[in-house]
């Protein structure tokens, strides 16, 4: 097939420095996520804090979600001191993971039944920092590669990722248990100098500098300014996206909104239809950490070389139907009798092809952005991604609770085919777009 890479230059891309680095930024970014969620909450609940109170920390988790009312500024604006030496991108970098490293250290040093409003304080803090490495990771990842190459980026972010939720799960749990959560804490804001060094490390990837109108310092000025700033920063990443997609932009985004509600849906009751099958929770535990670990991280390497080999259209559509596809497994799974061979079986498979769609979709995302406008378009597109899936996801329990789980996961799965239709139009439409421009 012509314009076809070979498979031994297409695993050759994971051996470029650019590549491997984005292991350790996974790391980084995957550390300080269970820190502010399941593992602070175990915490609490270990130390005696009503359930009530540690629900209202379940609000930390908003931050991630707004990451795209700051992300404007992350684009245009420049540090003093660390901008000139670091670069842009680095050195807002190094800035969110020493924020985190702060917030870590502030929340291990607290008392939880004397000072949780100082630890909710550092949690709330840890997860804006957080967001805002995020924000700048995926940006220098979408500015250090060609689009070629996004679906191995992602791919190796995804293994320092889990990596880093297996430290700040499991690995918390163990220090906790034979110190205690304080000292787990301490090891992780520690352990962040992983990112830290690596940051230092990198090379500054190369972005175009956004010109930004000066004015005249006066008081009639000021409303010209910020108004001018406003629409610059807020404004402009949305007008360039739609003036390099025209029309077609509208179906790009409803894709972006739908290409993961099968997956987050099915997801919300994953574990509750474990226990209510009869599981345990130390079988599910070590079944989804073995396989669930291993085949996402197989997965994702593999939608990284698809992309490299069939550039990135075949292989989101691949992703779209496998992810509906491996639903109806646990739609079989529900009308069985429990077996760990059948469970090990379905997760395997679900992880595998969730590997395979993540890593390709964030290839996808990667390439609808301008250089100009990396780090607002790409927040963007993540809160695009996964804002709508939520919504759908908090009605799964009513769902079971009416028809049952075989009927939740038939239905999990039919909430994924407008994302297969949504492909197979736009692949359509870059197939008539070339043919075009043949002509």
């Amino acid at each position: 097939m012509p314009g076809v890479k070979s498979w031994r230059s297409v695993f050759l891309v994971y051996v470029q420095p650019r590549v491997r680095s984005m292991i350790f930024l996974g790391f980084s970014a995957g550390l300080p996520f269970l820190l502010v969620f399941s593992t602070l909450s175990a915490w609490l609940r270990d130390e005696g804090v009503e359930r009530s109170v540690i629900g209202f920390f379940s609000w930390v988790g908003v931050t991630y979600s707004i990451k795209i009312f700051w992300a404007p500024v992350i684009d245009r604006v420049s540090l003093p001191f660390l901008t000139q030496f670091l670069g842009k991108r680095r050195s807002w970098m190094l800035l969110a993971q020493l924020g985190i490293v702060v917030g870590l250290f502030g929340m291990g040093g607290l008392d939880s039944h004397s000072q949780l409003q100082y630890i909710a304080f550092f949690a709330v803090w840890v997860a804006f920092c957080s967001a805002t490495q995020d924000v700048v990771i995926d940006a220098y990842r979408i500015e250090s590669v060609q689009p070629e190459y996004q679906g191995a980026m992602a791919a190796t972010y995804v293994l320092g990722y889990r990596i880093a939720l297996l430290m700040a799960g499991a690995g918390a749990f163990y220090i906790a248990d034979y110190f205690s959560w304080r000292a787990a804490y301490f090891v992780m804001a520690i352990s962040m100098s992983v990112g830290v060094i690596t940051t230092l490390c990198l090379k500054e990837p190369e972005h175009r500098v956004l010109e930004v109108e000066h004015f005249p310092v006066s008081h009639k000025n000021i409303l010209r300014r910020i108004s001018s700033g406003f629409v610059g920063a807020v404004l402009d990443p949305f007008v360039d996206f739609f003036a390099r997609n025209g029309k077609v932009g509208l179906l790009i985004l409803v894709l972006i909104a739908v290409y993961k509600m099968s997956d987050i849906t099915m997801g919300v009751m994953a574990n509750p239809f474990y226990l209510d099958l009869g599981f345990s929770k130390k079988e599910i535990a070590e079944i989804s950490k073995i396989f669930g670990f291993i085949m996402t991280i197989v997965g994702a390497a593999l939608g990284g070389m698809l992309v490299v080999r069939y550039g990135i259209m075949r292989p989101l559509l691949l992703g779209a139907i496998m992810v509906a596809a491996t639903n109806l497994l646990f739609a079989v799974l529900a009308v069985s009798e429990p077996d760990l061979l059948l469970l090990a079986g379905v997760i395997s498979a679900d992880n595998l092809s969730g590997g395979i769609a993540t890593s390709v979709f964030i290839a996808y995302l990667s390439s609808l952005t301008s250089t100009a406008y990396t780090a607002t378009q790409y927040a963007l597109f993540s809160s695009l991604m996964t804002l709508p899936a939520q919504l759908l996801g908090g009605f799964s329990g009513v769902v079971v609770d009416s028809y049952g789980y075989t009927i939740f996961f038939i239905y999990a799965s039919t909430v994924g085919l407008p994302a297969i239709v949504l492909v197979l139009l736009l692949m359509r439409y870059q197939k008539l777009s070339e043919a075009y421009i043949q002509d």
